[in-house]
């Protein structure tokens, strides 16, 4: 019988099971659903719910099937729904009706937001390690090359040279701030839920602080009805794992073209790269090209959490089993991904000839010039239009003759702002492309890896 099929007198339809049936992909949660329903178990018995020998039992007999389902023993059913129901009918096989009080004060409706939270908990702390790996990868080419002048872009037009090691370095502070939106993320995920039952919290004397303290959650939720309710901290999660695979993506576009002849900075090593069928030439980043395409993959996720909560009443709805196949997948692709990358990363081989010759085309110098002109005394504005000026007259040969018929404040050191290494070098704002202001923030970079 069905853990709720008391005062049906039906069978519940075959297709209907099928259905609404999650062990499929809730079977993930079994360790947690077993660790928690270990600590639920004590605390019963700590509260003379039970009795020490009936949670001794209890704990046991979960512990053995822990290891049925880790071994591949346990045959999963549709018509048991998910994962609690499960746990709970094998250990009811095992061990008699002891199996049949450790449901006492508690839902599957407060058992699976434990799960989730129990679940994602270890797995953000995964990830946060798989960030800093990938960090760690991008210092460690950032310093390799930090010497490498390359052209900057906006719009996708020359711009300013700037350091590759700057550009690089760029990605380091984008995955700080994932760094710091998981860990702060963790805050909210790291509260215990059990105890709220399946909305309205429970009349027999309970200690959800004991409970918690068994499964080093620092404190319990404040409101039962919103502690069933809330998928913040997964919708939150999801977030910031869309953010994070954004600044992949980003990475991603930015390899594919660096990789192509047309510019030609940099190589991806062979291992990460697959061919053609057709074409024997090709040398194809598709791992890069899957994690651009996966990333619209984790942003349907995301949506589709938001669209699934957006008019839910309160309590809890069944909708809501609708969370775990978009967290799971989210979870394994950023992980995945990330993994890939930081490996990726570290291979890549850099063209610096090449970066130094195109940084040499599209006036990258105008701006500089224009500085210059703002340390004569001019308005950077009207600087701004005499190198404008001299932009347009780029197909002759910029000479001091030239630069002085557009303004007689330039002198011969001007010229040497046309060398892209000393338009980098006469960066000196903090956080800029010198190569003094990168060499500090690698050296910061480092520190704040460090501390992890």
């Amino acid at each position: 019988m069905k853990l709720w099929g008391t005062r049906f007198t039906k069978k519940t339809d075959r297709e209907v099971e099928a259905f609404t049936s999650s062990i499929s992909f809730d079977k993930k949660l079994y360790r947690y659903d077993i660790r928690g329903s270990i600590a639920h178990a004590k605390m019963l018995s700590k509260c003379g719910l039970i009795s020490r020998e009936e949670a001794s039992k209890i704990t046991e007999g979960l512990e053995e099937i822990g290891l049925e389902i880790q071994e591949g023993r346990l045959e999963f059913k549709e018509e048991l729904e998910d994962i609690h129901t499960h746990i709970e009918a094998r250990l009811r096989e095992k061990i008699g009706d002891a199996a049949g009080k450790l449901h006492t004060a508690r839902s599957r409706n407060d058992q699976v937001a434990l799960d989730t939270r129990l679940y994602l908990r270890d797995e953000v702390k995964e990830i946060i390690g798989l960030v800093i790996k990938m960090q760690k990868a991008i210092v460690g080419v950032a310093q390799e090359n930090i010497e490498a002048i390359m052209p900057g872009f906006t719009h996708l037009q020359p711009a300013e040279p700037v350091l590759f090691s700057h550009y690089l370095m760029a990605y380091f502070w984008m995955l700080q701030r994932d760094r710091e939106r998981f860990k702060e993320g963790m805050a909210r995920i790291n509260v215990m839920p059990l105890g709220a039952g399946a909305l309205a919290g429970t009349s027999l004397p309970i200690d959800r602080e004991y409970a918690a303290g068994e499964l080093n959650f620092p404190g319990v939720t404040e409101n039962s009805i919103d502690t069933v309710s809330d998928r913040d901290y997964i919708i939150e999660f999801t977030s910031a794992a869309s953010i994070l695979m954004m600044h992949l993506s980003r990475l991603s576009e930015e390899l594919i073209l660096f990789a192509n002849p047309a510019f030609g900075f940099l190589e991806v090593d062979e291992t990460f790269c697959t061919g053609s069928s057709l074409m024997p030439q090709k040398k194809n980043l598709d791992v890069a090209e899957l994690v651009r395409g996966k990333t619209g993959r984790i942003y349907g996720h995301l949506i589709g959490l938001l669209t699934m909560m957006k008019a839910l009443p309160l309590s809890y709805n069944r909708d809501m089993q609708e969370d775990k196949e978009p967290l799971f997948d989210t979870v394994t692709t950023v992980k995945e991904s990330l993994n890939l990358f930081a490996k990726m990363i570290g291979t890549l081989r850099i063209d610096k000839e090449r970066m130094l010759s195109q940084a040499f085309i599209g006036s990258m110098w105008a701006t500089e010039l224009a500085n210059y002109l703002v340390r004569k005394g001019l308005p950077f504005r009207e600087a701004h239009q005499i190198v404008g000026q001299i932009v347009a007259c780029e197909d002759k040969e910029i000479t001091l003759a030239l630069l002085k018929k557009h303004s007689g404040e330039f002198d011969c050191d001007a010229l040497s702002f046309l060398d892209p290494e000393e338009v980098v070098k006469a960066k000196v704002s903090y956080g800029s492309t010198s190569l003094d202001q990168v060499r500090e923030q690698i050296k910061k970079a480092k520190e704040i890896v460090d501390e992890e």
